[in-house]
């Protein structure tokens, strides 16, 4: 995966090592992004997490082991995204990495729409900060910022580092959000397949243009949707509603887009998670997410494929990323 960002404002050549001996873990939460309408501006943090751990070593050398999702795959060394993008951030600054352990225990299933790529970025980017001195640290705002420009876009990354829901923007050619409380009673339900598809593939699908009219519909939806995310449930099937991009990409992914639609048909407010082709069902209570689940595992019985999905009741993760310093130096 290419770092759209990687030349960073700022970036010089490095020209410092980062302290030997500092060893510490950054855990990042999976992400939903766009919610139906909120193309692009959108994303909810979900209890779903990757756990990094980085050791800076007096040995020169990179070495990466990797376990879960992703073990077998990705590659073991500064060719992996965490590595590529903690080895930018510290450019940015002045630094390098010269000795570098990493370690990653990844729950976040790659290529479906759930964040892999952003908790990636979000864990090398903090993992690089908390290794520079603090004179040299970015703060929050320039953590997104970092964050956003390594990925292209701020709607998995935002809500990675800060939780709950965040709406996210660029202006100035700066990336900002904001940070908004997801009501209690909302239960994500994920649908996940076992097929990946390629960010780049999906939004390839998407035409140049919308009519204004349907760009007015979809606005008025997405405000809806922030309204029923953080004040009522009630409204979220209502406020789901997309005009702008889910229809475009289904035939990527049928299979998803025909369980997407059966949800919804039933009055559950189903959406493609990010690119797809997972399927995320914002439930208005446990109740409504366990109908939900039984709904989902029926469709995918009639079709014949239900070993090929996994499940899952999923928490929204009101904090986002952390960091655990365990040695300093």
């Amino acid at each position: 995966m290419e770092l759209p960002g990687a030349g960073l404002a700022g970036a010089r050549t490095p020209s410092r090592p980062v302290t030997p001996g500092q060893d510490i873990s950054v855990r990042v939460p999976a992400t939903s992004a766009n919610l139906g309408p909120g193309f692009d501006s959108l994303g909810l943090a979900l209890d779903l997490h990757d756990t990094v751990r980085v050791r800076t070593v007096e040995e020169e050398g990179i070495l990466v082991e990797v376990a879960g999702e992703g073990a077998g795959n990705v590659p073991l060394d500064s060719s992996h995204l965490v590595v590529r993008a903690l080895l930018t951030t510290l450019a940015a600054a002045g630094y390098t990495a010269p000795g570098l352990h990493l370690s990653a225990a990844n729950a976040i299933p790659h290529g479906r729409g759930l964040g892999s790529s952003a908790s990636a970025i979000v864990s090398g980017v903090l993992a690089a900060n908390t290794l520079l001195p603090a004179e040299a640290r970015l703060d929050a705002a320039g953590l997104l910022h970092a964050c956003s420009a390594l990925e292209g876009h701020p709607d998995n990354v935002a809500p990675a580092l800060a939780g709950d829901l965040a709406i996210s923007w660029e202006t100035g050619g700066r990336f900002r959000s904001a940070r908004a409380s997801v009501h209690p009673g909302v239960v994500p339900v994920a649908a996940i397949p076992a097929t990946e598809l390629s960010t780049a593939s999906a939004r390839g699908l998407l035409p140049a243009s919308v009519p204004h009219r349907t760009a007015a519909a979809n606005s008025g939806r997405a405000a809806l949707l922030v309204h029923a995310l953080t004040h009522d449930p009630s409204l979220l099937l209502e406020g789901t509603r997309d005009e702008l991009h889910q229809s475009f990409r289904a035939p990527a992914m049928l299979p998803s887009a025909e369980l997407m639609a059966s949800l919804r048909a039933a009055g559950f407010a189903a959406v493609i998670s990010g690119a797809g082709p997972t399927v995320v069902c914002l439930a208005a209570g446990v109740a409504e997410a366990r109908e939900a689940e039984g709904l989902i595992t029926e469709h995918l019985l009639a079709a014949g494929s239900r070993e090929k999905w996994r499940v899952l009741s999923l928490g929204v993760q009101r904090d986002g990323a952390r960091v655990e310093v365990h040695q300093r130096y």
